[in-house]
């Protein structure tokens, strides 16, 4: 097994202290970190994704894979020339205004963070007015509102009506237990994703889209 492959394989297996060792291993062969990045750590992390979305691993799983994998990218950061060469775009992501709940978010955050996507974790009970503040101060290609209660879904919809009165230039994601697709178009928000992993490759496609 090649050096890139075992550092996937690791990273997947979530034993970060191997990861560590061998992603500086691997830059003193002269590997360049950006290969080290993509191929081996955020390559890793889509099997992990691919792997949740299939139900083959669960949330414990994606959790220590994805320590190991930021544990990777600590090492490899003072070898990239600049923080653009990890970040592939910029998402804000929250839970909405009156809602508590953040394991959803923080799975979303997870998934997206392992497709290269630069995610500013707003947190909880965040208004519509805050996440469009942020999304505005930090050049955010996607907003991503999560919700688990159905009191808080409104909420959505006013996120939704700013990016448009502001006619901003990014697109409104939403997700939560009680969210589908008949609201996401019944509010006119962008997209509508029913768990982590699919968020994650439909924002790497937003991404992807505009890099064109």
């Amino acid at each position: 097994m090649d050096k890139l492959s075992e550092i996937k394989e690791l990273m997947q297996q979530g034993r970060a202290k191997n990861v560590v060792t061998l992603v500086q291993e691997a830059l003193d062969e002269g590997i360049e970190a950006n290969v080290i990045l993509n191929d081996a750590l955020l390559a890793g992390m889509a099997i992990i994704g691919d792997k949740f979305k299939q139900e083959e691993i669960f949330v414990p799983e994606v959790l220590v894979a994805a320590r190991a994998m930021n544990k990777g990218v600590e090492v490899l950061k003072p070898y990239l020339q600049d923080s653009s060469n990890i970040s592939k775009g910029t998402a804000v992501l929250g839970t909405v205004k009156g809602d508590l709940h953040d394991i959803g978010k923080n799975l979303v955050r997870i998934m997206m963070e392992g497709k290269g996507i630069d995610v500013i974790d707003l947190g909880t009970d965040i208004s519509a007015e805050t996440f469009i503040d942020e999304a505005k101060k930090n050049h955010a290609d996607i907003i991503c509102c999560s919700a688990l209660l159905t009191t808080t879904m409104p909420e959505m919809k006013r996120v939704v009506d700013l990016v448009k009165a502001e006619n901003l230039d990014v697109k409104v994601m939403i997700g939560g237990a009680p969210v589908n697709q008949e609201f996401c178009d019944e509010i006119g928000a962008d997209y509508y994703t029913d768990d982590a992993a699919s968020a994650a490759d439909v924002a790497a496609s937003i991404l992807e889209g505009r890099a064109c």
